[in-house]
């Protein structure tokens, strides 16, 4: 007969408690891990990098600030258009109140004496034009009475274009806006951008970021001695000047300017009318290669054109650089140059 005997509770005893060592080993050792992964800090990025990371941020502010400089002109140009129209359309309606009133004392006239008055007929008429246009209603009429008609009528006209002028032209001022209103919101987001990561770290990095600053340019001890002359060189006297005012974007002076602000002011100063932005600067006057730089040129950096600063020569230019900034005299190989425009 077969013998069932039960497994030794000893073998039980031994063999159960290895294999959960095993497993519990294992999955310390996964814990261990995956603990150490979670915890391990991500590397902290060099104060270089930081600058880094600061100027790139400062230059796609600078980018949406001639972008907030482009619409604010719009939207000038437009607001003037606007008013324009608007007056027009106030003067075309005071003449037809004018006119009317004309036509108002003839209809009088006629009334009192017996008549039948075309005019009244033709204000009550909800087609003026058709009733103009019957050649029985104009031989009633005197030559002053028929001539105050067809100025009526002209009027008329030309008031309801001028106000189809003016609405479109509110219209776009309306769109001229919010474009103002969303680049403005760009160019507040990209220094707020900037600002947060500056104020991420401590006061010695802070300092070390700003002498970094101060070792690629010079607001104080610069001296110009030339050679420019005529109206570079009154340019370049006006925009050294400035040095140690603040950089504020869409200022254009006194008090403070923002880059291309700077150059239009001080070429203003030297009798030179120059575009508002960097993108119409870089069509005014005549192109000039970086090998051909004269003192007084306008030299243009990034490929989108987003930074203007005035050639000093020996390598060095006057601008505006950022927010947070001052009008400085720096190197030309600071920035990328892109291109350069002699306008005086």
């Amino acid at each position: 007969m077969a013998s069932h005997r039960k497994p030794h509770r000893r073998m039980l005893a031994t063999t159960a408690p290895r294999a959960a060592v095993g497993v519990t080993a294992a999955a310390l050792a996964s814990v261990t891990l995956l603990s150490e992964s979670a915890n391990a800090a991500p590397a902290k990025p060099s104060i270089a990098e930081v600058k880094a990371q600061i100027d790139d941020l400062n230059q796609q502010a600078e980018v949406a600030t001639q972008n907030y400089d482009q619409a604010m002109e719009k939207t000038k140009t437009q607001a003037a258009k606007t008013n324009q129209l608007l007056a027009q359309v106030a003067q075309k309606t005071q003449q037809m109140n004018d006119t009317r009133r004309v036509l108002g004392q003839f209809a009088n006239e006629q009334y009192r004496g017996g008549g039948i008055d075309p005019t009244v007929q033709l204000l009550l008429s909800p087609d003026p034009e058709a009733f103009l246009d019957q050649s029985h209603t104009l031989d009633q009429l005197s030559a002053t009475q028929a001539q105050a008609l067809k100025t009526f009528r002209t009027q008329q006209e030309q008031a309801s274009v001028q106000r189809a002028q003016a609405t479109a032209s509110l219209n776009q001022l309306t769109t001229a806006q919010s474009q103002l209103a969303a680049q403005k919101t760009t160019v507040q987001n990209k220094l707020a951008a900037a600002q947060k990561l500056l104020n991420s770290l401590n006061a010695e990095q802070r300092a070390k970021i700003a002498n970094m600053d101060k070792g690629s340019s010079s607001t104080s001890s610069y001296t110009y001695s030339g050679p420019a002359t005529g109206r570079a060189a009154a340019a370049i006297k006006f925009a050294l000047a400035q040095r140690g005012k603040p950089y504020v974007y869409g200022a254009t002076g006194p008090g403070s300017y923002d880059c291309s602000g700077l150059t239009q002011a001080a070429y203003k100063a030297a009798g030179v009318t120059i575009g508002r932005t960097t993108y119409d600067q870089a069509k005014d006057g005549v192109a000039v290669s970086k090998a051909d730089l004269q003192p007084g040129d306008l030299v243009f950096f990034y490929s989108g054109l987003s930074h203007v600063g005035i050639y000093l020569g020996n390598g060095q230019i006057v601008h505006a650089p950022h927010t947070g900034a001052f009008v400085e005299v720096a190197p030309l190989s600071w920035m990328p140059f892109a291109t350069a425009r002699r306008v005086a």
